[in-house]
This record gives structure tokens, sequence and C-alpha cells, in this order.
């Protein structure tokens, strides 16, 4: 019989809390609607107490609460339960020594890069992740207090919106190697000194390193010099991957032929040719990091290269999808689930060297905390749209009226002040043989687009002119 993840026992001594009763958890869990049974269900305080939804957390199978009222239920009594979630984090990791950690940050492709990392550290044992983005203060704790005790490897997602909210994740995390995929005009509204207080921000990830640790930089980034002297400053080992010569992992090429791409490299100086399933631009320089990453948490080169070969696009972030319309097929790229300057620039000239039988058309929603200059970053796109050949552009949101105000008349589809109202304006221009990309912000609602074409294919074919 398999070792439970917690008894009950353990969590008291690990968060210096008191079991009422005896119990065993498998899981730990913060939210009722996705309780596996025999987890442990941790009662938050926010918007609503968690207290209030006990009942629907035991109903749904957990075997305990973690609480600080009293509840009708197995639990372990704490003084603040958000505090002690950070304990049962940190006992996680000390428990189990054992464990090489990653972490990835980044303006773009966290999550990406991520599951793309796990999926080479599950062909080399037993491994651990985050799940979906959980890279915030509540979901790196929560991901290290679900880490196995018999892990070998894990990797752990770190985002931010401000200054000082990485560091202290990362000392949850401690990695032995972390890696910051690139440094852009992301949540810049929120940083009085712009990009270069984003990539700062990016650099407190070097705080946590475990001594000797490898940093994991990307060269080709304007912010390149400061990361480095960031990352040097407490001691790491930088490995560099790019374009440039002299890059630990170098890219030199990166082709789509089809439904997938190759990628052309050379690892320390060792020529690499490898197919990946991803068909993004951005993908050659992830797959660079990506090997860098496993290299340095102990995977041979055989397992990396078939986890980037197997690796399919997650969903929102450049899935793809063919749907019947009256008289063929349209293929959908959904990048719905995030925008800023740098992926959607990338994005649209990876749509724009895709060949097709019909018209290369996006469909673009607001990208948000931009800051001031969001006007001009969304204008801008005029420019990479031309360049890429894109035929027709479908707009909605106020920021981006600055580009549809910005295109040709004869580049324009149509414009809507939301994603809900362009959606069925997008739905009935397409035509058999397009390729279509939706892409925005989550907050801008991208996704309802890219549903609502999807719901052509479930309707059999419904739509089109």
């Amino acid at each position: 019989m398999a070792e439970p993840l917690w008894t009950s026992d353990e969590l008291a001594a690990a968060v210096g809390g008191k079991a009422t009763s005896a119990f065993a958890t498998d899981g730990v869990s913060i939210d009722t609607r996705s309780i596996e049974p025999g987890d442990l269900f941790v009662a938050l305080a926010g918007v609503r107490d968690g207290h209030e939804f006990v009942a629907q957390a035991l109903a749904a199978g957990a075997t305990g609460v973690l609480a600080s009222k009293p509840v009708d239920a197995p639990a372990v009594m704490v003084d603040h339960t958000f505090a002690a979630l950070e304990k049962l984090g940190v006992a996680a990791r000390e428990r189990a020594p054992q464990v090489r950690r990653g972490a990835v940050t980044g303006s773009v492709g966290k999550t990406s890069v991520t599951q793309a990392i796990m999926a080479g550290l599950k062909l080399a044992g037993r491994a651990h992740s985050s799940v979906k983005s959980y890279n915030n203060h509540i979901g790196v704790p929560l991901t290290l207090a679900r880490m196995p005790r018999d892990a070998e490897r894990a990797v752990f997602e770190i985002g931010m919106n401000h200054a000082d909210e990485i560091r202290p994740l990362a000392k949850f995390v401690r990695p032995h190697a972390v890696v910051v995929t690139t440094v852009g005009p992301v949540h810049v509204e929120n940083f009085p000194d712009g990009e270069e207080g984003v990539a700062r921000a990016k650099a407190e990830i070097f705080d946590g390193l475990e001594p000797g640790g490898v940093a994991v930089l990307n060269a080709d980034n304007r912010w390149f010099e400061l990361l480095k002297t960031e990352a040097e400053k407490v001691g790491a080992t930088v490995r560099t991957f790019g374009t440039r010569e002299g890059c630990d992992a170098r890219l030199i090429d990166f082709q789509v032929p089809g439904g997938h791409a190759v990628v052309q490299a050379r690892l320390h100086g060792k020529a690499l040719d490898f197919p990946i399933l991803q068909t993004g631009f951005h993908w050659g320089l992830n797959s660079m990091a990506v090997l860098l990453m496993l290299e340095a948490l102990d995977v041979d080169l055989n397992a990396s290269l078939a986890a980037l070969g197997s690796f399919e696009p997650l969903a929102g972030r450049g899935a793809e999808k063919r749907l019947r319309i009256r008289g063929g097929e349209v293929t959908l790229i959904d990048e719905s689930y995030n925008a800023n300057p740098i992926s959607m620039a990338s994005a649209i000239a990876t749509l724009g060297a895709r060949a097709t039988e019909g018209r290369r058309i996006v469909a673009l929603t607001d990208m948000l905390e931009l800051g001031a200059d969001a006007p001009a970053f969304h204008a801008s796109l005029a420019q990479p749209l031309e360049t890429a050949g894109i035929d027709r552009v479908f707009c909605a949101g106020p920021l981006m009226k600055s580009l549809w105000d910005a295109l040709p008349p004869t580049r324009r589809g149509a414009y809507a002040e939301s994603a809900a109202e362009l959606a069925p304006q997008v739905v009935q221009a397409v035509e058999p043989g397009d390729l279509v990309m939706v892409k925005g912000s989550n907050g801008s609602r991208a996704g309802a687009i890219a549903q609502a074409l999807s719901a052509l294919d479930s309707e059999g074919g419904e739509g089109g002119r």
C-alpha cells in the first residue's frame, strides 16, 4: 500500500498545529471545485472564508481539513491557515532533500516551459511540478506541499506582478537551477522604472538558488547583462541560450514544414537537430532553455529530446484545431490565454510563415497591464502584421482600437468593443482553407472568440460564407 502524502500527526508537526483526530491525505487542495478524494482541504480566508466550504470539501472526498476555526470534520487546528500552508510547503521540501528542484520565471512562456521541463523530468524518474499557472504566493507553497516524499526531481513556476514577489517564493523553493525565459514590457504599469524594473524583479529568483546553482539565461534578451550580473552576485553558474555565437545552447534554425517544427541547434558546440510538435517561432529558444534546465536537473539528453519531441501545445497557448465548416475546413490556432508585445509579435511572425490554402486571419483582444504606453504598443502591431502578410485583422477592446485605427482598410476585418461582440463577426467571416489565430490577454476574454470558432465544428459545420 502506498505511503500517504501526509498523516495528521505529520501535518500537525509540520505546521505547529494540533490534530483533532487521526487521518491521512494523498493531496492538498484549496478549492472545493477541484478536490480529489483523499485530499487535505486548506480553509483559506479570501473573498469567501474557506471554512464555509468544509462540508462541500468533505462531500467531494476530502479526508481532513487545515482550519483556524472549529469545524465538524477531522482537522489540524492552527492560528492562521495561510501561514500554515507556507510551513507545510517548507516541511515538504525539507523532508525530501534528494529532490533536484528547478524554477521558471520570465515575461513570456513560463507555463509552457515549466510543463515541457516536467515532461523531461517524468521520463527521468519520479517527478513533480506546478499545475496550471500556480505561480503566486499561494500557488508556490501549495505546489511544494503537494510534493511526494519520494520525488526525485521537481519544477516550479514563479510569477509576479510587482517587485519583491518572486524573492520569497524562490526562497520557499530553494531551486538548484532556474531559468528566466525572457524579459519584456509585461506588468510595466506596476514599475516606475519600466522594463528595467521588470528585469530586476525577475532577477529576484536568483536569491533563492541553492549554493552552486545554475542560472539559465536568454543571451538574446536586452536585459541579459543585468541578469547575468545579478546571478553571478549569488555565485550562480550561468548557462546561456540564444542565437549568438558562444551560447551554451545556440539556436541555428527553426523550420515549420507542416504541423510540427524542426530545430537545428548546437548544444555546447555539438550539432543537434530534432523535431518538436510546437510550431511557434518562440519555441526555438524555448527548447534551448528546456534542454539546459533538464541538463542542470540531471536528465540525460535522450530523455530531454524525447520529451520535447512529444510535448504538445497547451490549451490557449498555441494548440491547433481543424474545424469543419460548409465547404471544407478552417485551422484554428488558439493563443487566447495570454498576450503581450513580445508574444504577439512572435505569434504574428509564426502565422505569416505558415503555408495555407486560404487566408491568414487574426482575431486580437487587448493586451493588459502595459501602463501609459499601452495604446502605442497596440498600434505598433500594424507593422509586424504587414510584414507577415496577414490578410484580415479583427480587433476587440478599447486598446485594440489603436491598432484598428493604424491598419490600412484592406487589412481590416471588423472591430468591436468586446470579444463577445466580435466573436460572431469572426465566425461569419471565416471561409474554407483559412488559417485563423486568436490571441489576447486572458482578462480581455480572447477565449470567447476561440470558443465561438470551436463551436463551428460541434455544430456540424455551421458558419462560413
